[in-house]
């Protein structure tokens, strides 16, 4: 593993590599080969999408095989080892719990003269999950989408993944039926993306995709978008590990690889303060990497985007770390969480040695699909809120318009739209009943503002 400065042109240069690593995942083939993906889909329903599963999956489906029966995925849930189906459910506990801490609610502002205002919060219809496939299957993608959508309350979760992938992972079945989603389809790539936003005759459309996929996955979710809603347009995995002299050089290593491990594009960082440490670090990555099962992953992944760099001070590392506004970001220093606190931009942060980037990965709570690229200086984690949409709801009365009528209405000049500042005046002109509503008991108090509980809950709380 390469040792750099940051402080000198060799420094700058590789870092300059791993900030643009970003323009190989999107370039004009891969775009024009996905529209031609999405297109075939979208104009020819399951015809296109079977075609397209057979030539780039060696699967044949059908409209009567495609979806995977209940019973089928039952028994491959019934498959898993015990000690794996508790792990999922012990996991899938941790995931609930968090992000019922997420939960959002209508909140109504009453105003006097009878004067509602709400903000209306509704879970979305149906939501579509892609779960990776390929060389592996990733049963804790499927508890890390499905459940926060299950907590915003979304009726329809729709799972889709590679048929060749999950007909022999049944961890993956155990994790959708301890997430409650039974709605799946053995489809994947950039169909699945298509079929998923567009619809077929055996997969009705859905209103949000989400989940992490490959670049081509990736593109596909950017050129449905608008058609559906999608998550942040996921690209490669990322760490960067702050360490200082404190820090275990057989940790920071393992990390670096448990994240190179997963693709060849996968960035995996140190920045510390410690020439010794750095030292020990790359020792360990050369030791550890022998024995990996993706070790030809792993390796291509630090030789094209991993990094050795040393800072000149902890304040120099966390400086950047905010220019790259990683996916991870693990602390490993005498004070890390000193250190956690002036991170701007992560998608998450471990803080400490015994909060290894895995245990956010599986267990913890928090989901895992994260920004990455540096898309954690704009966009979140995935959460309950990105499976609600919003509505805000005015119910205004003739009492409160004829007090702000000429408010409204000299808004509406001074933008030159004399039609809206006439539908005012026409209904003050207009008006000939009482002003006020004589029932409000509201009418002469201050706004009060209510929290309205989930629809099944009758009554509302003041707060």
């Amino acid at each position: 593993m390469q040792i750099s400065r940051l402080d000198d042109a060799a420094g700058r240069a590789r870092l300059a590599a791993i900030l643009d690593r970003h323009a190989t995942v999107a370039d004009p083939d891969l775009i024009r080969a996905v529209a031609d993906i999405l297109r075939l889909v979208r104009d020819t329903g399951d015809a296109g999408l079977f075609a397209l599963t057979e030539k780039f999956d060696g699967v044949s489906l059908s409209p009567q095989n495609v979806r995977v029966e209940l019973a089928l995925l039952e028994k491959l849930a019934e498959q898993a080892p015990a000690e794996t189906r508790a792990a999922v459910r012990a996991a899938a506990d941790n995931i609930r719990r968090f992000h019922e801490l997420q939960r959002e609610y209508t909140r109504v502002l009453e105003q006097p003269e009878g004067v509602r205002l709400t903000h209306r919060v509704q879970p979305l219809d149906a939501v579509g999950l892609y779960i990776p496939g390929g060389q592996a299957a990733y049963p804790s993608t499927a508890l890390m989408t499905a459940i926060p959508a299950q907590v915003a309350g979304v009726p329809r979760l729709v799972a889709v993944t590679p048929a060749k992938t999950f007909l022999t992972q049944p961890a993956l079945a155990a994790a959708l039926v301890e997430a409650g989603v039974t709605e799946v389809y053995t489809i994947g790539g950039a169909q699945a993306i298509a079929a998923l936003a567009y619809g077929t005759e055996s997969i009705p459309r859905v209103a949000k995709i989400v989940g992490p996929g490959n670049r081509y996955v990736a593109e596909a979710k950017r050129q449905v978008y608008g058609a559906v809603d999608v998550d942040a347009i996921a690209g490669p995995s990322e760490v960067v590990v702050i360490a200082d002299d404190t820090a275990d050089p057989v940790l920071v290593a393992a990390d670096l690889l448990a994240q190179a491990e997963h693709d060849e594009l996968a960035a995996a960082i140190c920045v510390t303060t410690s020439e010794t440490l750095a030292g020990a670090v790359a020792e360990q990555l050369a030791y550890q990497s022998a024995t990996l099962s993706r070790r030809d992953i792993a390796e291509a992944s630090l030789a094209r985007f991993g990094a050795i760099f040393l800072a000149p001070s902890l304040a120099e590392a966390v400086r950047l770390v905010n220019r790259i506004a990683p996916e991870h970001v693990e602390v490993m220093t005498a004070e890390p969480e000193q250190i956690a606190e002036d991170i701007a931009f992560a998608g998450a942060i471990f803080i400490g040695p015994a909060s290894a980037e895995a245990v956010g990965d599986y267990f913890a709570g928090p989901s895992h699909v994260l920004p990455t690229g540096g898309a954690a200086r704009f966009f979140s984690p995935l959460g309950v809120y990105d499976f609600v949409r919003r509505t805000n709801v005015i119910r205004y009365t003739m009492g409160q318009l004829f007090k702000t009528a000429d408010l409204i209405a000299c808004l509406a000049d001074a933008e030159g739209l004399d039609g809206h500042a006439r539908s005012i005046r026409l209904r003050i002109e207009r008006h000939s009943g009482p002003l006020t509503p004589t029932t409000n008991p509201l009418s002469e108090s201050k706004p009060r503002l209510l929290a309205v509980e989930p629809p099944e809950a009758d009554a509302t709380e003041a707060l």
